[in-house]
């Protein structure tokens, strides 16, 4: 038995929606990455980058699970002595929920090209309303 190997130009790409509201977090971004790496595909293959378009709506309205809420924090830094800077999930999912599941689902990405790429195919709104219907996403179930 052959193993097909697919190659960049044959990568066909669809676009799919999801809606955050009331899932947790960290499943929403699950179902994100995993369509942006392309592992729902029988003809996936780990060195081409033969991923879809995901969109995801309503996340001002995903969870967080226990007390993930007042306990997990949000760290940068910016470069200068005692400059790193600390935000509560709490503060973050009222003002920045797009970033807050942007960093989910760049975490669940591989730290390579590729992820970087995938990456850039991620659309996240914080609202129902989104700017991309022209493409025809359809709705994510799985």
């Amino acid at each position: 038995m052959s193993t097909t190997m697919q190659k960049p130009a044959e990568v066909e790409r669809k676009w799919y929606i999801i809606d955050a509201a009331g899932v947790p977090l960290g499943r929403t971004a699950v179902k994100a990455a995993n369509l942006l790496r392309g592992k729902n595909k029988p003809s996936f293959t780990p060195n081409v980058d033969c991923g879809d378009h995901v969109i995801v709506i309503n996340c001002e309205k995903a969870v967080l699970t226990g007390a993930k809420l007042t306990q997990k924090h949000y760290y940068r830094h910016s470069g200068w002595i005692g400059g790193l800077k600390a935000t509560r999930y709490d503060k973050l999912m009222k003002e920045r929920a797009d970033f807050a599941m942007k960093l989910a689902v760049k975490g669940m990405l591989p730290d390579t090209t590729l992820g970087r790429k995938a990456l850039t195919r991620l659309r996240v709104y914080k609202g129902a309303e989104h700017k991309n219907a022209a493409q025809q996403p359809q709705p994510y179930e799985a």
